[in-house]
């Protein structure tokens, strides 16, 4: 088996991790989780990625001496609830995993969130190892010790900051997606040419179908956004300055998820983004901070992948401009009240940019909604 290609999380304290990308990595897991030093673990996973891996990640587990367990949750974003983290929490205590064993989160981002928390609250922090399964999760959400789930006031806004021990992305977990989950996640590998790369964006343009096909590309692809998080994170952990860079497109993406009830079946995280992604050029391009052809290269991109760029594409609606501002007020950016973006200057051109005037955001959102 191809070694995998491996991305070093330099983080103080004794708490730098690996992240490991490359095919077959699920069935390798236990001897990885072994050298980790628990007795038990507890996989967390939701009922479709359960019924394709969990039983061959449980054996592993066990082939390599470790007791394990499995908790199952529906998939979606609902998941990301009260109750479920409730569900969660529980049933991890009834699978006696203590402070020294690890909490295993074998799904996408949803999955990745949620057991991330549980495991941070659990006997207030247990270790855990994520093992993503969607390319969201592989590129962005494993990655940076982010965790948490929704309030019906706004996206993950209770949660922890508690970060992995490993992070194991086994690639040919992707071969079992949906187009459409494929897509959504491609949103986030773009994101990450767009914050800081152009070459990378380029890169992209040029090599995106191989991403999506599962040939070298995709590792490679996996790998440089990988790295690209890590140095942010290492950087600045709790998001205290730079880190918010990676929210671009998000504040957009966030309220319209929100409007449409977090439900996967009206809009996935990632449908989300790539719309807030071309939603926050475009809104730089009438600030006058880049210009309107670099906006149109970053939506005809995102459209060539499939994806949607506008606020007529969310499935039954995405109500008015106030609806939208006032789901942006409970966005985790917001200071003092006042709506902070992440907007560009161009490609690979990304700031903070606290402060921006409702009104602006206001008259945007008017001629985006009246657009053809």
């Amino acid at each position: 088996m191809t070694e995998p290609l491996t991305v070093h999380v330099a983080l103080d304290g004794g708490r730098d991790y690996d992240i490991l990308i490359g095919r077959g990595l699920v069935a390798e897991a236990g001897a990885r989780l072994a050298a980790l030093g628990a007795r038990a673990a507890g996989i967390v996973t939701d009922s479709t990625v359960g019924a394709l891996y969990a039983e061959a990640l449980k054996a592993s587990l066990e082939e390599a001496g470790l007791r394990a367990g499995i908790v199952t949750v529906p998939p979606g974003e609902a998941s990301k609830s009260y109750a479920r983290f409730a569900e969660v929490c529980d049933g991890l205590l009834a699978l006696k995993i203590e402070r020294n064993d690890l909490v295993v989160a074998l799904g996408g981002g949803v999955v990745g969130d949620l057991a991330g928390f549980a495991a941070a609250s659990l006997r207030r922090g247990v270790r855990f190892v994520q093992v993503p399964t969607s390319l969201l999760a592989q590129v962005d959400s494993s990655v940076g010790g982010k965790t948490g789930i929704n309030s019906p006031l706004g996206k993950n806004l209770i949660g922890a900051f508690h970060q992995p021990r490993l992070v194991l992305a086994d690639t040919a977990s992707l071969d079992t997606l949906s187009e459409r989950e494929m897509r959504a996640g491609y949103a986030e590998v773009a994101k990450y040419g767009l914050i800081g790369d152009e070459g990378f964006f380029a890169w992209c343009e040029a090599h995106w179908r191989g991403i999506f096909t599962g040939g070298p590309e995709r590792d490679e692809a996996v790998a440089a956004c990988c790295r690209a998080k890590a140095g942010v994170v290492t950087r600045d952990e709790r998001e205290d300055g730079e880190r918010a860079l990676l929210n671009l497109g998000h504040t957009f993406g966030h309220a319209l998820e929100r409007i449409t009830g977090y439900s996967s079946e009206r809009l996935v995280h990632g449908e989300g983004v790539a719309i807030g992604l071309a939603l926050a050029f475009r809104f730089s391009a009438k600030l006058g901070l880049c210009g309107g052809q670099e906006a149109g290269r970053v939506a005809n991109h995102l459209v060539l992948a499939g994806l949607p760029t506008r606020l007529q594409q969310v499935p039954g609606g995405s109500g008015d401009a106030d609806a939208i501002l006032d789901a942006m007020a409970q966005d985790k950016k917001v200071r003092d009240g006042a709506l902070t973006f992440i907007l560009a200057r161009g490609i690979g051109q990304s700031f903070i940019a606290p402060g921006v005037d409702r009104a602006a955001v206001r008259a945007f959102l008017e001629d985006e909604l009246s657009a053809d």
